[in-house]
């Protein structure tokens, strides 16, 4: 046998052995995460065994029936989802005569629509005062450091005390609201105007709203590369021909000496929440944009002044879009924390999950049960926020986030 011979052989005796240690690895690394779920998954079941055991000794059962009877008592808003025609799900405004499962859903949707808009909208205030914090005007600087020490700093369930009794309940009355380009501010709530679907009556409004919902899917997925601006191009076209064609129409709402009509309303008890969350989120997502700012090397601001570009282009095209390739995770847990914060709402009465848990405990007894479904419930939306993230970080940082 030739030297070449041997040494071929000894390297395919070094990768047979390489290939079964590795597989003896991975078989030893499954057994120890197959055998630590096992042993959660028992002291899961015993702790339940027992809770069921000691909650039996007392006469009481332990059942998630309740959630079928009729809840009997009314929501001050939000909207839940039953079967409507064709068994297919529609939204409804909440009734007392509807079930216990029902105001839970309620719960779950009035929980679901501040933690979205407070996500959108801390996102771009942070943003901005987390750039405003490296600002070259004094005054822009030293107001947004302010702004961000004093409500990092001070806790939230008193800002949201502040801005529910300091600010939203001294909104003018309905008789002197104040209107701007539609948008109605008093201290029975904020009216938005809205977009209605007026109905797709014909095969062209039927075809732009099949392309406006492509489009937007393009948008957001971007499947073929290069592709998002042709998709957000057809959006623009196909939403402007559904309001030429009448498919879409702007309902704007109209205020009279009590109450106003149209559009949508945001009572004051969400608008507070929404403010209070809203800010003090923002505040600490300025500082994980500041910090990821001046994380970035000083070369990148050099090149960019090298090329001529102001300061605004600089911050918009070069640094924003690697700062935020490196901030997605840090995001994320800010945006799980903001969620769970919504619990707060039950202060000033906003009746999110946690305000309704409470009465269906109190009028059912069946606490435990509630409590289970709302843990779920938050940990449920805790995941698809964890979802939602790693997929964008994916997104942005293909060789970055581990398969």
């Amino acid at each position: 046998m030739t030297i070449h011979e041997t040494s071929a052989a000894h390297g395919m005796v070094d990768k047979d052995h390489l290939k079964s240690r590795r597989l003896r690895n991975r078989i030893r690394h499954e057994a120890i995460q197959v055998g630590i779920i096992a042993i959660v998954v028992a002291l899961l079941g015993l702790l339940a065994y027992a809770v069921q055991t000691g909650l039996a000794a007392k006469g009481i059962r332990f059942s998630f029936s309740f959630l079928s009877n009729t809840a009997g008592f009314d929501i001050s808003e939000g909207w839940t989802l039953t079967s409507g025609e064709n068994l297919f799900p529609e939204f409804t405004l909440f009734s007392s005569d509807m079930t216990i499962a029902s105001a839970f859903v309620t719960g779950i949707l009035n929980t679901a629509k501040v933690a979205i808009l407070a996500i959108i909208l801390s996102t771009v205030l942070g943003t901005m005062l987390g750039v405003g914090r490296l600002s070259t005007n004094w005054v822009v600087r030293n107001l947004c450091f302010w702004i961000v020490e004093f409500v990092r700093n001070t806790p939230l369930l008193i800002q949201l005390v502040f801005w529910y009794f300091a600010v939203v309940l001294r909104f003018p009355p309905m008789a002197s609201a104040a209107h701007f380009y539609g948008l109605i501010v008093s201290q029975q709530g904020v009216y938005v105007p809205t977009i209605s679907l007026i109905g797709a009556n014909s095969a062209l409004e039927i075809g732009l709203v099949a392309l406006t919902l492509v489009s937007i899917m393009g948008a957001i997925f971007d499947p073929i590369k290069g592709m998002r601006r042709a998709c957000i191009a057809g959006l623009v076209i196909s939403v402007g021909l559904l309001f030429s064609t009448g498919g879409l129409v702007l309902n704007f709402p109209v205020a009279n000496k009590f109450k106003a009509s149209g559009g949508t309303s945001i009572s004051p008890e969400m608008a507070a929440l929404l403010l209070a969350i809203v800010v003090n989120s923002a505040s600490f997502i300025a500082e994980t944009v500041r910090g990821a700012i001046e994380a970035l090397p000083k070369s990148q601001w050099e090149a960019a002044a090298s090329l001529g570009l102001s300061r605004r282009y600089t911050v918009n095209d070069i640094v924003l879009p690697q700062v935020f390739r490196v901030v997605l995770p840090s995001f994320g847990n800010q945006y799980i924390s903001l969620t769970k914060n919504t619990a707060l709402g039950i202060a000033v009465g906003y009746p999110d999950l946690i305000n309704i848990y409470g009465t269906i405990a109190n009028q059912t007894g069946h606490s435990l049960e509630g409590i289970l479904i709302v843990m779920a419930s938050y940990l449920i939306l805790s995941w698809i926020i964890s979802t939602i993230v790693y997929w964008a970080n994916r997104r942005l940082n293909p060789m970055g986030v581990p398969r």
